[in-house]
């Protein structure tokens, strides 16, 4: 709240509800609003290291049954299409080998993957944590109303971040490392993948399937400040559609399948996020017809 706003009746109100604003919060400098933000970065970049380390400590057991486990046959995601398979009596969906091998060809190469593999492992695990420690930093700022429309932001954002984790590793990321290593322009070519592609590849799709998944939590906040509303995105649906397919193929690697298989779920969101937003501006004409 700004400071000519502040009056007494404010003040009674800070006094007698202990939730209410924070009015002393207001009058911080700006050295101290950085200073504040220090430490919460300081809490979350703490909080990765964690995890990062617990990571790297666990490499083996984490390569072998994280990692690496979308490149075998006994993958979970392979399991369930195989079984799948034999329900709809349709064997081509069966995935019971890998027409590929993962060798390292730098001398660093394990050493580096096992370092990158640790960093983005603690990013994901401690990812709930930092976004809640900056949340903190961000909502005293905001007006009451804003406050309690934006309440339960960190439990939506962790969600949808985890299930875009979840569906990136066990759709994703699986079914397009055995497109691209099954893929043979001759059958004399043999598919020899290096370790930094497939680790970056894996971490590509995880990660990029994360932050997309936050769609909806974004068009809820363009809809509440009014940048955004259900006809404008009706309206444009079929632009969104291009431009959902234009951003697959950026963060994808440079083939199709994947992008097709990002750009099924985020046009799943957009609706979604229609709906989202006409529930907000519904609850926004209720809110004007009562004022």
């Amino acid at each position: 709240m700004p400071l000519d706003q502040i009056t007494n009746e404010d003040l009674e109100k800070h006094l007698k509800d202990p939730d209410a604003e924070d009015i002393e919060a207001s009058e911080m400098s700006f050295l101290d609003h950085l200073e504040q933000l220090r430490w919460h970065l300081i809490r979350g970049l703490a909080a990765v290291v964690v995890f990062m380390v617990i990571a790297f400590i666990n490499g083996p057991w984490v390569f072998h049954h994280i990692i690496l486990a979308p490149a075998r046959p006994d993958f979970w995601t392979y399991k369930q299409m195989c079984a799948a398979a034999d329900w709809l009596n349709s064997p081509a969906l069966c995935i019971d080998s890998m027409n590929f091998i993962i060798q390292n060809r730098t001398l660093s190469g394990q050493f580096m993957m096992h370092i990158t593999a640790s960093v983005m492992i603690g990013l994901v695990c401690a990812f709930p944590y930092v976004f809640w420690e900056l949340w903190r930093f961000i909502r005293p700022g905001l007006y009451k109303k804003e406050q309690k429309a934006a309440r339960g932001a960190s439990v939506y954002v962790s969600f949808l971040f985890l299930l875009g984790v979840f569906f990136g590793y066990y759709i994703v990321a699986p079914l397009s490392i055995n497109f691209l290593s099954s893929y043979q322009i001759d059958p004399s070519i043999q598919n020899e993948i290096d370790i930094t592609s497939y680790v970056s590849t894996l971490l590509t799709l995880v990660l990029a399937c994360a932050f997309l998944f936050q769609l909806p939590i974004v068009v809820f906040f363009l809809a509440r400040v009014g940048l955004i509303s259900p006809k404008f995105m009706r309206t444009y649906r079929r632009h969104a559609i291009v431009i959902i397919l234009v951003i697959s193929a950026i963060i994808t690697p440079p083939d199709v399948f994947s992008q097709v298989l990002i750009s099924i779920p985020l046009s799943l969101l957009y609706e979604l996020s229609i709906g989202i937003a006409a529930r907000v501006e519904k609850k926004y004409f209720k809110e004007a017809a009562k004022a």
